[in-house]
């Protein structure tokens, strides 16, 4: 069918979506009526074994994981962060918490500064250790 620039049922838009598992490494306060947290401040980590930054997610949750997922990263709670390029995040009243959680994200892509673009939150994986999550290409 010929392009035609009004929306018609002979072009279909389909979005190229990428995903992987990236290492939770604090999240930030809630805002608002959300509750427990706001987004979570995602990692992976390099070949020298540091957790580096990805970005964060504050897309996907209802309030039953937000509760679930809350609790668990209370426990977790400490007072230092646990990523090397710690200068590069610029969220504020964030609680760090031990690398432990592992959650599958969803997102478009890569931008330049290594971040992630359009991310959201699809689950916790409990099936790979926080320790083996690298960034794909």
């Amino acid at each position: 069918s010929p392009y035609r620039s009004t929306r018609s049922k002979d072009w279909q838009k389909f979005k190229c979506e990428a995903g992987q598992e990236l290492v939770i490494g604090g999240f930030t306060a809630p805002r608002g009526s959300r509750v427990e947290f706001g987004a979570l401040l995602l990692g992976y980590y390099d070949s020298g074994g540091a957790l580096r930054y990805a970005g964060k997610v504050g897309t996907g949750f209802d309030t039953e994981t937000l509760r679930s997922i809350g609790s668990r990263l209370r426990e977790l709670a400490v007072d230092t962060s646990p990523f090397a390029d710690l200068r590069s995040i610029r969220e504020r009243d964030v609680t760090w918490v031990r690398p432990e959680l592992v959650g599958q994200i969803g997102f478009t892509q890569w931008t330049g500064a290594g971040r992630l673009r359009h991310p959201r939150f699809l689950g916790l994986r409990d099936d790979k250790a926080a320790n083996e999550v690298v960034r794909e290409s």
